[in-house]
């Protein structure tokens, strides 16, 4: 017997879209980024002709990139897309199939919890707005006593941190339905097995 396989259904049908547009919007960061460093690079071997790098084109290639990979996190969790070594597991039957994967979604939902956990205090370290009361409130800590901010381009780097949060938190929130599923999986016996209950209608 599963645990509420329609409920579960359910959410996977509401994450799935935003899993989605989250790792489109990683791949539209990642594309923007690959131009720019074109651009750059081009810049670079056009300085007699009056042209340059692009101001500040590393500091936008670590942003760039770092959000882009927890952009991509959510919904790679959700299609199962995560690096495995299979050698022992395919010789195991379908239960002990789904054991594994259950164990691994748990691995990851916990390593998830983690990174969403560390990003969040990063982040209260780096916002410099709200009162102490609300940030006891919120677990933010110390207000810092200045805007970090990029070397060069003087970007303020909670924003960034920001930007990544969002991408670490839907990444937990996905490990923690993977989870559910897995185990549903492993209560049905076999790895994509769906009750009724879970079958359109």
């Amino acid at each position: 017997m599963q645990i509420a396989p329609a409920a579960q259904a359910r959410t996977e049908r509401a994450l799935e879209p935003l899993a989605r547009w989250l790792a489109y919007l990683g791949g539209v960061i990642l594309v923007a980024v690959a131009i720019m460093v074109v651009a750059s690079i081009i810049g670079r071997r056009l300085i007699f002709a009056g042209l340059g790098p692009i101001p500040g084109d590393y500091e936008l290639v670590e942003a760039g990139v770092g959000i882009a990979v927890f952009y991509f996190l959510p919904w790679c969790q959700l299609r199962r897309g995560h690096v495995t070594v299979d050698i022992l597991v395919d010789t195991l039957p379908k239960r002990g199939k789904a054991l594994f994967g259950f164990l691994g979604d748990s691995l990851i939902a916990l390593a998830a919890g983690v990174i969403f956990w560390r990003f969040y205090l990063g982040f209260g370290e780096k916002f410099p707005y709200f009162s102490e009361a609300w940030r006891d409130r919120l677990a933010m800590g110390y207000k810092p006593f200045f805007p970090e901010t990029s070397y060069e381009l003087e970007i303020p780097i909670w924003i960034i941190y920001g930007l990544a949060l969002i991408g670490a938190a839907v990444f937990f929130v996905v490990s923690l339905y993977a989870v559910w599923r897995s185990l549903n999986w492993l209560l049905a016996g076999e790895e994509g097995r769906t009750t009724p209950e879970e079958s359109p209608i």
